[in-house]
């Protein structure tokens, strides 16, 4: 069991390195982060298409990376 959770953990981290990597920049330099989170935080979020699919998938890939994370630790701390 523990060595089939670490296996699809790592396959769930090479696909959140993939799908973080595919995604636009949405500015350059520490200017643009600070606009695009606010614009993130006020609702004026334009992703449309391919950007949004990417956006929901980083988060579902990153809750799902966690949740196996600390399954993955709770099995190797307990063996």
């Amino acid at each position: 069991m523990a060595i089939f959770l670490k296996i699809l953990l790592v396959i769930v981290c090479l696909g959140l390195i993939a799908v973080v990597l595919l995604q636009k920049g949405k500015s350059a330099g520490l200017s643009g982060a600070i606009t695009g989170g606010a614009e993130h935080l006020f609702g004026r979020q334009k992703a449309r298409g391919l950007d949004l699919f990417l956006s929901r998938l980083t988060v579902g890939l990153a809750v799902v990376f966690f949740v196996l994370s600390v399954i993955v630790a709770y099995f190797v701390r307990s063996v």
